[in-house]
């Protein structure tokens, strides 16, 4: 049998229905960020900085791009005979076929795929955070408590609390009491969903929650293991950390990505972030571009004017178009005269000649005011938006739209077009 002292899951199945038509064609893992990447690649790259050498992938919801993605892990350096990467998709079994159906359900359905590496130590990851850890400093505390399960924690402002899961401790960071999204939270450490278990004991936990329905380790595993008494710790983390779960959010982490000191660096030798990166040419600046504090991609052909915007690889901005504050997508094209503020542009897509889109007054979104808000203008994938339409704020297009789509040529605040299909 082979022996890892500890392997990584890393759950990368999640819809993320909070970044609307950013995900209806994608896991959320793979939607792109900070213009080259792709959100599952900061776990990963963790992972490999970290000596952690076997990772399994556990994919459900809309993963073929994804997989595509990692591949056999070559630019992590997980392309390996023994352990490496291992994409993990819910698979039938004699008797019945399941999806996940929580995040600790899917780890208990791999349990053969971890008993196979006989490790010491289990870390339990989520594919949609940006952060940068060094999950081996994380196991030194664990082994120096020997703690049955140690849990990454960070303080978030005490208002907020009730969103997380909230470890309390006592003065030596044992954990004395957990609460999963509390109204009245006792603490401000709030759980960032990142796990060391001594394998023996998930292993042993997963097995007596088998039948729990949804199970999951905020609400499940971990409440399961405060009550049998386990050693567990909290792991305090005070770095840059952020849950691009909401458009707002992720368009933060964008924007937080081109400040003059940027609070989360792309740029660092000693930690690296890896991609999986096409063969394109280099960007081209042409002397009629004015660009001011972007983060440009290569391939991209920029002839307008592009400020505080985060452009992907392979995008063309035509001469006379303006991109301010947003975030445009790989292979996408801004037309000549278009003009562009706080949007966000998915793959693929074509903005046409003269549109503008940002304008007007803020008005709630008649599709779902918790998703789109924000101000931000949202653009599915492939999409078409023809010339001359001007579209306004909290709004949503996806699909390849035309000019009868848009009364008098105008998308007003809060509408939105999302062509039959494209749902």
């Amino acid at each position: 049998m082979i022996k890892k002292e500890m392997i990584a899951m890393l759950l990368a199945g999640g819809q993320g229905s909070r970044l609307g038509v950013l995900t209806s064609k994608v896991a959320k893992p793979a939607v792109a960020f900070g213009g080259k990447y792709r959100i599952i690649d900061f776990p990963l790259s963790n992972c490999i900085n970290s000596g952690v050498d076997t990772v399994g992938v556990l994919t459900q919801y809309q993963p073929l791009r994804l997989n595509s993605h990692i591949g056999i892990g070559i630019p992590w350096d997980l392309d390996r005979n023994v352990g490496g990467i291992t994409i993990l998709p819910p698979y039938e079994k004699s008797g019945n076929s399941e999806w996940y159906t929580g995040t600790a359900n899917a780890i208990y359905q791999n349990i053969d795929y971890m008993e196979q590496y006989n490790p010491e130590y289990v870390l339990i990851l989520s594919g949609d955070h940006i952060y940068k850890m060094d999950y081996e400093i994380m196991l030194d505390y664990h082994k120096a408590n020997n703690a049955d399960v140690t849990i990454a924690s960070m303080p978030v402002p005490m208002e907020e609390a009730k969103r997380f899961g909230i470890v309390v401790t006592d003065e030596n960071n044992r954990i004395t009491d957990f609460q999963e999204k509390p109204e009245e939270p006792r603490s401000n450490l709030a759980s960032m969903g990142i796990y060391i278990f001594k394998w023996q004991v998930l292993k042993e936990v997963l097995v007596k929650l088998k039948d729990q329905s949804n199970c999951d380790f905020g609400k499940h595993i971990i409440p399961y293991c405060f009550e049998k008494d386990c050693r567990m710790f909290a792991y305090e983390y005070n770095s840059y950390w952020k849950d691009v779960g909401t458009l707002n959010s992720y368009w933060e982490a964008n924007m937080e990505l081109i400040d003059i000191i940027p609070v989360f660096n792309l740029y660092e030798e000693f930690w690296r972030i890896y991609t999986k990166s096409d063969t394109l040419p280099p960007q081209y600046i042409a002397d009629t571009a004015k660009i001011e504090r972007c983060i440009i991609s290569e391939g991209c052909d920029i002839h307008g004017e592009v400020y505080n915007s985060v452009i992907g690889a392979g995008v063309t901005v035509e001469e006379g178009a303006v991109v301010k504050d947003s975030i445009i997508m790989k292979d996408s094209v801004i037309c000549k005269g278009a003009k562009l503020d706080k949007a966000i542009v998915a793959e693929q897509v074509k903005i046409d000649e003269n549109v503008e889109i940002g304008v007007g007054e803020m008005a709630p979104s008649k599709l779902d005011k918790k998703v789109y808000a924000f101000d931000l203008v949202t653009i599915g994938e492939k999409t078409y938006i023809p010339k001359n339409v001007k579209i306004g704020k909290n709004t949503v297009i996806m699909g390849q739209t035309s000019a009868e789509d848009y009364a008098d040529g105008v998308l007003e605040s809060g509408d939105y077009i999302i062509k039959a299909g494209d749902r």
